[in-house]
């Protein structure tokens, strides 16, 4: 029978097709979390709950420095790891990883971005550094890093006078594998060091005690390991508060107890998909301020954009921002490891350093790193 209201009929055909999309989307929706990695939530919010951006991140000013390109070509550059000399600042360096299949290793950079060193020891993933380690009755500058070549950890001492890395493992210390990133720890509760190596699978993120061995070299053992369910690369650990930050890269940040003994509970600190985090979160860097003061630096790749959250507390999001162009230096994009520090690392850089990672390098034969006075990002 014809409707004797055309209008209505139309109406109600409108209203069928709308209650079958928004069932679809719900359907959808109940397939992505059924589909999440196993033993994985999607962590909750952090607090406050801003709204999401309706804009790209507004640019901070653009990198004061960069570092020459590794030899070869592509995306060979990624983590890094800021050394401050307390001494004399200008003398501070930066030391990256190189994960070049071939060629690959460790370089030490000065603060004018020149190459001053280069180990060709395995595709090196994630570096990271700790001070006043205990070794042959000094203190030493240790250096570690995740190498994906044999799935070992690598470890080095720093020497602050030529500004070189001598190799300082006791054998060959093997990993979860295959392994893809790598960070520290020193426990303000006990003073001894950590190393953590998290997965580029599901697995395990496995945390070994550093120590020296008796005859000058370092040796690890394994004291906990923590499942996740997915890729995961960047970490860093709070040595104050006692915290560690991973960044599941599909899923968002985890906040654990940094300690061996904490077990494996963890807090979701951040997700992505919230307008903040775009997958897949990748480096994190900490700096420290006075009575826990300071901030969480979260490397968005997903939209070439830097996250900042509160140190303390419930790590409350502050801002994101893109890091742009200055002058002759490109702007950053792609970004994967990245580190800070809030000390005095020399001219440009008497208020602090943020060092990231750039995939494109426009102009260049490889990626590279950007160095960035660190007052520009936090205005």
């Amino acid at each position: 029978m014809t409707s004797p209201f055309p209008g209505n009929t139309r109406r109600a055909r409108i209203r069928i097709a709308l209650a079958a999309f928004l069932a679809l989307a719900v359907l959808g929706a109940l397939v992505l979390v059924t589909n999440l990695p196993a033993g994985d939530q999607v962590p909750g919010p952090a607090s406050p709950e801003p709204s999401l951006p309706t804009t790209s991140a507004p640019a901070a000013k653009g990198p004061a420095v960069e570092t020459s390109s590794f030899s070869g070509s592509g995306d060979v550059a990624d983590d890094a790891a800021i050394w401050v000399d307390p001494a004399n600042p200008a003398n501070s360096v930066v030391i990256a990883g190189n994960k070049a299949d071939k060629g690959g290793g460790i370089g030490v950079f000065g603060m004018d971005g020149k190459l001053v060193q280069f180990r060709p020891d395995g595709k090196i993933g994630n570096v990271d550094l700790r001070t006043g380690f205990p070794l042959s009755g000094k203190p030493a500058v240790l250096v570690g890093g995740n190498n994906r070549t044999d799935d070992t950890l690598a470890l080095w001492t720093l020497d602050p006078r030529t500004r070189t890395l001598a190799p300082v493992a006791a054998g060959s210390i093997k990993t979860f594998a295959p392994n893809y990133g790598f960070c520290m720890y020193r426990s303000s509760a006990s003073g001894k060091f950590y190393a953590f190596v998290t997965p580029n699978e599901e697995g395990a993120i496995q945390q070994f005690e550093l120590v020296d061995d008796g005859e000058g070299r370092v040796e690890a053992e394994l004291v906990r390991e923590l499942p996740i369910g997915s890729i995961t690369e960047g970490c860093v650990a709070d040595d104050e508060l006692g915290h560690l930050y991973v960044a599941q890269e599909d899923v968002g940040v985890w906040k654990y107890n940094a300690e061996p003994d904490a077990g494996t509970e963890r807090a979701a600190m951040d997700k992505t998909g919230a307008g903040r985090l775009v997958a897949d979160v990748e480096g994190m860097g900490i700096t420290y301020g006075p009575g826990g003061s300071g901030h969480l630096f979260v490397s968005s790749q997903g939209d070439s954009t830097i996250a900042v959250y509160d140190r303390s507390g419930d790590n409350a999001f502050i801002r994101k921002f893109a890091v742009g162009g200055n002058g002759n230096i490109d702007g950053v994009s792609g970004t994967d490891g990245l580190d800070v520090t809030a000390l005095n690392a020399g001219p440009q850089f008497e208020q602090g350093l943020l060092v990231v990672h750039d995939e494109e390098n426009k102009g260049g034969a490889t990626s590279n790193l950007k160095y960035i006075p660190l007052a520009s990002v936090l205005e």
